[in-house]
């Protein structure tokens, strides 16, 4: 038609980005090291998308839901790096429960810093987006397409551990939610004693992941939500093993700043179905919601680490 032109190229148009959120953490503790606060991811199908509508008529950003605050602010932040004069609408849209421990809100920020990115033209690489989430808020290890060892509170990537076969979890929630940013100010009793061992299990982790070793991988993450009892307990931890026992899981895992606890279970065993089906009609008994979540796999990743 007359009178349509197409946009100029490197002009602002509607930009995406999506993230995953995770199952709690396959191992999350504190190393010898100054700062040594790390996790480690535990990427599942769960996801946020976000999408920015520039508008260069507006002055400011405005976001939909609006309780999406931080996203807000991170909005705000990447244009005025990188379009000052260019807002727009920002629409957030997350399928993963808040307060439980499933990087929700992470997921929710790198969704975010992508769409306005693409939106504007400006990369978003992994160095630019830690830097931006370090100024909101302790950030988990989603903007990585991997199993990945993060410094949360630093937000910075420690190592790329890199990717396991598919893994089901059967979880339940508590119940109650967790505000992340407080859990993570609070002191952390740690021993250095303890900090030599979580350095142990990291060790034990990142050689079982190459290795695609599911067992060592469910064995150091029961350890690991056992020790996180001391600062996060979990009522269910207990049966929630001994089922996981019952039903010949791998282990369990659990947010261990969240209100989540999960059955490992191997994906590509031919039982699994049935082994699912009875991990969560235990999982009923016990009186809390049930989900069952699929782990993402990363066939570049492993590669990347062979």
């Amino acid at each position: 038609m007359r009178g349509l032109r197409p946009p100029r190229p490197g002009a602002p148009s509607t930009g995406t980005g999506t993230a995953f959120g995770t199952f709690g953490e396959l191992l999350q503790g504190a190393l010898p090291e100054e700062d040594g606060d790390f996790l480690v991811t535990l990427p599942v199908a769960l996801w946020s998308m976000a999408t920015f509508r520039p508008d260069p008529q507006a002055t400011d950003v405005t976001v939909r839901p609006a309780g999406k605050s931080k996203a807000l602010r991170l909005a705000r932040m990447v244009l005025a790096e990188s379009s000052p004069s260019i807002g727009g609408l920002l629409t957030v849209h997350s399928m993963i429960p808040e307060g439980k421990g499933l990087a929700s809100s992470s997921a929710d920020l790198v969704a975010t810093a992508r769409a306005v990115g693409r939106a504007v033209k400006s990369p978003m690489p992994p160095a630019r987006m830690e830097r931006l989430l370090a100024r909101i808020e302790p950030t988990d290890g989603v903007l990585y397409p991997a199993i990945v060892a993060f410094h949360h509170r630093t937000v910075r990537l420690r190592s790329v551990l890199g990717s396991l076969p598919a893994m089901g979890i059967v979880g339940i929630d508590e119940g109650g939610s967790v505000d992340t940013v407080a859990f993570n100010r609070l002191p952390k009793p740690f021993t250095l004693a303890d900090r030599h061992r979580y350095a142990l299990l990291l060790s034990r982790l990142t050689a079982a992941v190459r290795r695609h070793d599911l067992a060592e991988v469910g064995r150091v993450s029961t350890l690991s939500a056992r020790m996180n009892q001391e600062l996060r307990p979990k009522a269910s931890l207990r049966p929630m093993r001994e089922i996981c026992r019952e039903v010949g899981g791998l282990g369990v895992a659990v947010g261990h700043s969240g209100t989540t606890v999960g059955v490992l279970l191997d994906a590509t065993d031919p039982s699994y179905p049935h082994r699912a089906a009875a991990a969560a009609r235990a999982c009923a008994d016990l009186g809390y919601p049930v989900t069952v979540h699929r782990t993402l796999t990363f066939p570049a990743a492993s590669r990347a680490t062979a």
